[in-house]
This record gives structure tokens, sequence and C-alpha cells, in this order.
């Protein structure tokens, strides 16, 4: 059987790991395209039928559009992970939404930080080349992958980059498609 499922005993069932992150990603994607509704923008989710973009954002007349990328944490952590496509910058029309989403169980409010393309590629390709000029605690040199990173607020990138002037920054898409 899967490592992200279980068998639900009693009806014989195979039931989805609660801690499979693929529920809280789809969610994730969710809860921002219904933001975005809610500021009378039209918002899709592409359901991965679209290269880099989670979500496909409109004006209401259709005439002009952004592209979003969807990274989900659960607030309270100290980074997320934003892969090496991160270092590129797509457009000026492309965002990141950094979707904090907290556990049914927490008590803790939902967190969105919406950044430009350009200044996540800038600051996380400078970041993750800091990053790889330090040693691991056994004192040997780093070794380079895949994963980049982003510090949550009240922590910062190797580069000294905080996110926090991005949270709750839907004004930043809504003045592009107005």
């Amino acid at each position: 059987m899967a490592d992200d499922q279980d068998t639900d005993e009693q009806e014989g069932r195979v039931m989805p790991n609660k801690n499979d992150k693929t529920f809280r990603g789809n969610a994730s994607q969710f809860f921002v395209a219904g933001e975005l509704c809610r500021r009378n923008l039209v918002a899709v989710v592409t359901l991965g039928n679209t290269p880099n973009t989670d979500i496909l954002c409109s004006n209401p007349e259709g005439t002009k559009f952004v592209h979003i990328q969807v990274k989900t944490f659960v607030p309270g952590n100290r980074t997320v992970s934003v892969g090496q496509k991160a270092e590129r910058f797509y457009g000026d029309n492309f965002f990141w939404v950094l979707g904090g989403i907290p556990t049914p169980d927490s008590g803790r409010d939902f967190e969105y930080y919406i950044i430009p393309s350009r200044d996540v590629a800038d600051h996380v390709k400078r970041s993750h080349a800091q990053w790889l000029q330090g040693v691991r605690p056994d004192g040997e040199a780093r070794q380079d992958s895949k994963v980049r990173t982003i510090h949550l607020p009240p922590r910062t990138t190797y580069d000294g980059w905080s996110i926090e002037q991005y949270l709750n920054r839907w004004d930043l898409i809504e003045s592009l498609l107005r």
C-alpha cells in the first residue's frame, strides 16, 4: 500500500493519509483563487494543465492577465520550498503566492505573501549562492540540489531579504489588472 494512504478498517476503504501534502497544496490553490474572486477578479485554477502556472487570473473584461504560482506552507514554519524554477524571472505579469494554510485545529490565521517574479528570482538566486558558500555542520562543503527556499517572517533569507512587506499585497496583482 502506498505511504500516503491508510485503510479504514471498518469500511475497507483506502483513505488518504492526513499528512499528505497534496491535499494542502490543492486547497491552497483554491483559497488563493477565492481571495482573487473576492476582489472581483476572474481566477481559474489550472489543475496542473499549465506549466509554471497554478492560477490564471484576469480582469472581468478578460483583457489583462497574470500568471500565479502557488506554494503552500503551514503558518509558523520557518521556510517554504520553491525549487529551482524560482530563480527564473517569468515576466512582470507573473507572481508567486506563498499560501500559509493553517491546520484546522491550529487556531492560526491564513497568511498570503504575494511576490512579483522578479523579486523572487533575484533573491532566491542570490540567497542560494550564499548558502552554497557555507559549510555543513560537519565542516564539509554544502552540495547543490534542486531545493530552493524562502524564509518566512520574522526570518530573512541568506541575502537578508524579508518577505514581510508582501503580506496580503493583493494590490500588486489588482493594479496590473485594472
